[in-house]
C-alpha cells in the first residue's frame, strides 16, 4: 500500500511541478518531492 501511495502523490507532485515551473526548477524539484513523498507513505504513519 506504501508503495502505491509512494508513487501516487510522487507522479502527481512531479506533474504539478512540471507544468508550473520552468524546465530546470522542474527537474531540481524532484529531488524535494521525492523525499516528502516518501516521508507521507513510510515515515507519517498516516496509511
Amino acid at each position: 500500500m506504501e508503495r502505491k501511495i509512494f508513487w501516487t502523490s510522487f507522479i502527481l507532485l512531479s506533474l504539478v511541478a512540471d507544468f508550473s515551473l520552468p524546465l530546470l526548477w522542474g527537474v531540481l524539484a524532484t529531488i524535494p518531492i521525492a523525499l516528502v513523498c516518501w516521508w507521507i507513505a513510510y515515515r507519517s504513519g498516516w496509511f
